[in-house]
């Protein structure tokens, strides 16, 4: 099973936002035991970085950041994947580069906070705690 994790995911765990770092620590360490195949989106990690900055120290969060690497793969994307997030009848475009990037690798799944604005979404959007079960479910 492939996941693409939305950056507000990694984000709640890097700032330990309460009650959502939970769900999204549980679930991250369900994929770095390998329990299902991680991928995030290329700009993910800029945008992790740049609104983490300046609340958690530069060598922390870049130690977090290779950490995730460890066992997130970056979705590989092209020319081709932006012009179709471009496309995409998506109102907001992060989301669009977002579900360009989960079609891109394969993924079944997208986990996010923000699964109402991924109702159209050709890749279904899941709750970090939903995705729990998913992952319960079929091992």
């Amino acid at each position: 099973m492939k996941l693409l994790v939305g950056t507000d995911i990694l984000i709640d765990v890097a700032l330990d936002r309460m009650p959502f770092s939970n769900d999204a620590s549980l679930l991250l360490d369900k994929l770095e035991m390998r329990q299902a195949d991680g991928f995030i989106a290329w700009h993910s990690l800029s945008n992790l970085y740049y609104i983490c900055s300046s609340s958690v120290h530069d060598r922390k969060l870049k130690g977090y950041i290779k950490e995730l690497l460890l066992f997130l793969s970056v979705s590989e994307t092209t020319t081709k994947d932006a012009i179709h997030a471009l496309d995409l009848n998506v109102g907001d475009f992060e989301d669009a580069m977002q579900i360009s990037a989960a079609i891109s690798c394969k993924a079944d799944y997208m986990v996010t906070r923000n699964i109402r604005d991924f109702k159209h979404s050709p890749v279904p959007a899941y709750l970090p705690g939903e995705m729990i079960g998913i992952i319960d479910r079929n091992l």
